[in-house]
């Protein structure tokens, strides 16, 4: 197989309806390890809008039960996205998605936001880091599929193109984004589970980095110390360099899974999606069904 296998196998679909075709080449081939990072971050900066961070707080799932809530979202997302939306795995885990969803007040417009997120960052994270950028029709892709989710998730007046998301993410982010002790504490919590995943004596650098590669708005909403310019710089140019080497590397033949990583600790034994996640009061079965269409 040749460096660029994937790209061509991804010029001979059609992003209109090929849509989840190319977002599995891209996320399970193309760039694994890229794609679970950025999509981290996505949510990792939702926190920062305090009406999502409080919510987190306060139902003590993502302080009390961090590593297992971690475990349940990446399933879930991984689930739907390599089944496919409309498979019935798919459909169950944006069921289950919708269930714990409806159990709250979660604003229309949070919501748009973390849907915006998930199309926005792993486009910049790529840009920056990536070993290649990703092609207009990759793009357009990743806008398709959360098209098509945000749909299912009954989230309504969904942007209609890449920069759309981009402008939503960015405006809400300047007009929401200030420090709140409940989502730092969320926030905290995250990062305490992301250095677990290293060796102890790298634990307290690992956060240090990680902090080193938050925009500075996001870094200022949590009230994180600036961290020193040589260990910004450091952190950037580490992950490009990574970018770089990875350019050189074989095309991955086999899809690389979140559950191939060594991350998810929760179920040893296996899972069912439709156990995955939180049981509050769950909205009503026929109020669930009713978006997936």
């Amino acid at each position: 197989m040749k460096r660029d296998h994937w790209q061509q196998v991804i010029a001979r679909l059609d992003p209109e309806t090929d849509y989840e075709e190319i977002s599995r080449i891209v996320a399970m081939h193309e760039f694994p390890w890229d794609s679970q990072q950025s999509l981290s971050f996505a949510l990792f900066r939702t926190y920062a809008v305090p009406t999502i961070g409080r919510l987190l707080f306060d139902t003590g799932e993502f302080t009390g039960s961090v590593q297992k809530r971690h475990d349940d979202t990446a399933i879930l997302l991984e689930t739907i996205a390599a089944e496919g939306l409309e498979s019935p795995d798919g459909r169950a885990g944006v069921r289950r998605m919708n269930q714990m969803h409806g159990s709250y007040d979660i604003s229309n417009d949070d919501m748009r936001y973390v849907l915006a997120t998930f199309v926005v960052t792993p486009v910049r994270w790529n840009e920056r880091y990536g070993w290649r950028r990703l092609s207009e029709v990759e793009k357009l892709a990743a806008v398709r599929y959360y098209q098509r989710l945000g749909r299912l998730m009954g989230i309504q007046h969904v942007p209609a193109d890449f920069e759309g998301f981009a402008r939503l993410m960015d405006d809400y982010e300047r007009e929401t984004y200030v420090f709140d002790a409940k989502a730092r504490a969320v926030a905290d919590a995250t990062l305490d589970l992301f250095v677990s995943y290293y060796p102890r004596p790298l634990r307290s650098a690992m956060r240090r980095f990680s902090i080193a590669l938050l925009d500075d708005h996001l870094r200022a909403a949590f009230d994180y110390p600036r961290p020193p310019r040589l260990l910004v710089r450091l952190a950037h140019a580490s992950l490009a360099a990574r970018g770089r080497v990875v350019r050189f590397l074989p095309p991955r033949r086999a899809p690389m899974s979140i559950r191939d990583t060594g991350r998810i600790r929760s179920y040893p034994g296996g899972f069912m999606i439709e156990k995955l996640g939180t049981f509050p009061a769950t909205m009503p079965q026929d109020d669930a069904d009713l978006r997936l269409s």
